[in-house]
């Protein structure tokens, strides 16, 4: 057999992975068991069975919403001229694919969990060598945090035409919705901030210097760490969720309150430190 033929074809290198498959199982079968309220007689709102699926929805729209940030850069770099990112399995879907799982995964998933802080991190190796032109450059890092956006619409504008009060019955499954669409605006907006090992600066990396790529980019491997902190203090928190993320949020109704009792649900265990709501 020789090398071309042990080659894995075009399509095996774009089909989805039965992980993700998995994890969209995981949130449509929550989705469904929130909204019929898990066979609970009184549909009560705070139910250890509506928590556990709170939980559940978020962390599987989370990561499949990973995923697809990732994908995205992939995508874009591909047809910004590397094709490499198909042989390494990057249009696949598959978290295990990427080359920084931790980065790109696990801690994303903790930030979440311990202080409801949205940070994709980053994950797929693009081949820069292979892309010509700055433009292309600066979209391919700009499609990550782009997915992320639009995934926060497209969750806040069905959000923003419920009219009047949510019955009890289906309150969890909205407020599911309405925190996992407040973790894609967070998300959106912090990866579009200049630090080194976010997309943001990926976006503005292309324009600069040698001499300053060449400093900045020995922050890179703390860049997500270092924001994660700043959000820990009290006046750069407050002024973040107060005056921008829940004012984006007050566009589309009642969608702020609805995420913060979502994040009441989702974080129902006794070691969350929960700075972000001021609890």
């Amino acid at each position: 057999m020789t090398y071309t033929d042990a080659r894995p074809s075009p399509s095996a290198d774009r089909k989805i992975s039965v992980i993700f498959w998995v994890l969209l199982a995981v949130l449509v079968a929550s989705g469904v068991g929130l909204w019929t309220g898990w066979g609970n007689a009184d549909h009560t709102f705070t139910a250890p069975s509506n928590k556990i699926g709170v939980f559940l929805f978020v962390v599987a729209g989370w990561l499949i919403s990973l995923c697809l940030h990732e994908y995205a850069h992939a995508r874009m770099a591909l047809h910004g001229g590397d094709i490499s990112v198909g042989t390494k399995g990057y249009l696949t879907l598959n978290p295990l694919k990427y080359t920084h799982p931790i980065y790109s995964f696990v801690m994303p998933l903790i930030f979440i969990i311990l202080g409801g802080i949205a940070l994709p991190g980053g994950a797929v190796f693009i081949e820069r060598g292979r892309i010509q032109g700055k433009w292309k450059h600066s979209l391919i890092s700009a499609a990550g945090p782009a997915v992320n956006l639009v995934l926060a619409l497209a969750l806040l504008i069905p959000l923003s035409q419920v009219k009047g009060i949510v019955p009890e019955s289906h309150y969890a499954f909205y407020s599911a919705v309405g925190y996992l669409a407040m973790l894609q605006l967070m998300a959106g907006i912090l990866n579009l901030v200049p630090m080194p090992g976010l997309d943001g600066y990926g976006i503005i990396e292309p324009w600069l210097s040698y001499d300053n790529r060449r400093a900045f980019n020995n922050l890179a491997p703390y860049g997500m760490m270092i924001v994660f902190l700043l959000l820990w203090n009290p006046t750069v928190n407050n002024w973040f969720f107060n005056d921008v993320i829940y004012r984006v949020l007050g566009w589309f109704g009642g969608s702020a309150q609805l995420a913060n009792d979502g994040s009441g649900l989702f974080h129902f265990f006794s070691f969350h430190l929960g700075s972000v709501f001021g609890s």
